[in-house]
């Protein structure tokens, strides 16, 4: 697992490397801007051309392209050849003025003949190329090539997700899923779906490229397509203090700086699993440690890509000047929990592991981060909590300082019963429980003498505060027993009521009196009837059981 762990760890840092490879051959391309331009036959790329006198690079390219590419849509033979005017070779295709060699477009250790006939050579064989692309027998080639790398790249597709599913997760330390670490894969999983993700783009990219590339005409397309978006990324957008910045310069910045988020939160799971996992400290300075490690390692990590960048940390002061106010105006909110966040994770009044009380939530403190907290309720939800709120209201920690905690159990007793009898059986009903502890030991109070029951109270303590409610509930179910075998009675209430005899002073009229004397006379009439059907009832169902068991 160490091994696997360290490889994933190399890969991170492998792909940092190259990251910043090629941003610093990017930026080195843009430092080496030089006036020239490409002569191309179907978006293949010949050869580059400079200035020449009062010709621009761009006029002598432009000119040389119309020429080849009205003789490379004919089927004729194409007949390149080099000529001499001024002391200077001139590369003529079918007798036509194509390009003149100067001093400016050779490179050192060439003559100006030698690269023409160099420059021509090419010239030769890119027309005859164009000719034969434009035949039907390989148009139709092409078309095969195009559909079996397009099933290729499907086939690829599904096999970079088996090995991204199957292969890569188990780089993963399995320790990070450890409730008792509190570290969470989170960050890493999303990183691996990104590299998944930017692995497959980067595939159906160059699966268009090569069947774009079969084709003449969209092979100049693309190619020209290619130059605009390159021209675009390349160009500068954003100006801090002296230096200039492109999209692409922009797009790899934003990728290192996730490599440095990945790379630190990697090395604080390590720290969290192989490290202060095995130490004795509590969950909650662990935590306390790698949380302030993972902020350290970012800002470090930060400041060296901002060095390396080639900013001047002093230019960004107006830049943290604007952030400012935007914190004060309409990130409010969000700094309040990133504060909030800072003071919980260092003051450690709520540390990971402690059960806690909060409003109407009741739970294990699971996760401190920077704007939430997670507790992980007895109904097992968990619950994000913002971190301002565990600040601005009362929080009850049953594990702050320690993890003992003292229970307290009401029990009342009806009168009559034998008071050391009473305190004997409590007593006993904690001592057999495994989960109460032996010191303090559990104590039982006399609290006072109520109108119908004798009122005393169990306390016992206890080191685990999650479990309270279920060692509450099987302490009344002993209790409950022990009272049943001693014929200790639990009281109820009850009320006497006393009517005292005599004439009530009210008075019915007469024809009330009838009416009820007639109700009551029907009422008894139909009570009669009914008796009488039941009993004929019982009768018959008698009778026709008796018949069956005969």
């Amino acid at each position: 697992m160490l091994k696997k762990i360290t490889g994933f760890f190399i890969l991170v840092i492998v792909a940092n490397m190259i990251i910043g490879c090629l941003l610093i051959t990017e930026m080195s391309l843009q430092a080496q801007s030089i006036s020239t331009d490409v002569i191309s036959v179907d978006g293949r790329k010949l050869f580059e051309v400079s200035e020449a006198g009062q010709f621009s690079a761009e006029s002598r390219a432009a000119d040389a392209n119309l020429i080849l590419r009205e003789v490379v849509r004919f089927p004729d033979p194409v007949k390149v050849e080099i000529v001499e005017i001024n002391q200077l070779p001139v590369i003529l295709v079918n007798s036509r003025h194509l390009l003149t060699v100067t001093q400016e477009d050779t490179f050192t250790g060439r003559t100006k003949q030698e690269q023409a006939k160099i420059w021509a050579q090419r010239i030769r064989e890119a027309v005859q190329q164009g000719q034969e692309e434009r035949r039907l027998s390989y148009f139709w080639r092409a078309i095969l090539f195009a559909v079996l790398s397009v099933l290729g790249a499907i086939a690829l597709h599904l096999m970079l997700g088996w090995v991204w599913r199957y292969w890569l997760r188990r780089l993963v330390p399995r320790e990070v899923n450890h409730p008792e670490t509190g570290a969470q894969p989170k960050g890493i999983e999303l990183f691996l779906k990104l590299t998944l993700f930017v692995v497959r783009s980067l595939l159906w990219i160059a699966i268009a490229i090569y069947i774009t590339d079969l084709f003449p005409l969209t092979r100049e397309w693309s190619r020209r397509s290619a130059n605009i978006l390159w021209m675009s990324l390349t160009s500068p957008v954003i100006s801090i203090g002296e230096s200039s910045y492109s999209v692409i310069n922009i797009i790899i910045f934003i990728s290192l700086f996730f490599g440095v988020l990945a790379t630190a939160g990697t090395l604080t799971n390590l720290l969290r699993s192989r490290v202060l996992n095995m130490t004795n400290v509590s969950r909650g300075v662990q935590e306390s440690i790698a949380v302030s490690i993972q902020y350290s390692l970012i800002f470090i990590g930060t400041v060296l890509l901002l060095q390396i960048w080639g900013l001047d940390i002093s230019s960004l002061a107006i830049l943290a000047s604007i952030f400012g106010v935007a914190i004060g105006f309409g990130l409010q909110g969000v700094a309040k929990e990133l504060v909030s966040g800072f003071v919980i994770t260092f003051e450690r009044a709520i540390e990971v592991g402690d059960f806690v009380e909060i409003g109407e939530f009741m739970g294990t403190v699971e996760r401190l981060n920077a704007r939430s907290t997670n507790i992980r309720t007895l109904d097992d939800i968990v619950v994000i909590v913002p971190n301002s709120r565990l600040l601005d209201t009362e929080v009850v920690n049953w594990n702050h300082r320690g993890s003992v905690s003292r229970l307290v159990l009401p029990v009342r007793v009806a009168y009559g019963a034998n008071i050391s009898t009473i305190r004997s059986a409590l007593l006993e009903v904690a001592h057999e429980n495994h989960d109460i502890l032996k010191k303090p030991t559990p104590l039982v109070w006399f609290q006072k003498y109520g109108e119908d029951f004798l009122n005393f109270q169990l306390l016992v303590w206890i080191a685990k505060p999650r479990k309270q409610f279920q060692i509450k509930s099987d302490l009344y179910f002993k209790i409950d027993e022990i009272f049943r075998q001693q014929n200790i009675n639990i009281p109820f209430p009850q009320r006497s009521i006393h009517l005292d005899s005599g004439s009530f002073p009210l008075q019915l009229s007469p024809q009330l009196e009838n009416s009820l004397s007639q109700l009551s006379e029907g009422l008894i009439a139909l009570l009669k009837s009914q008796l009488q059907t039941d009993t004929s009832d019982d009768a018959t169902n008698q009778s026709a059981k008796n018949q069956q068991e005969k």
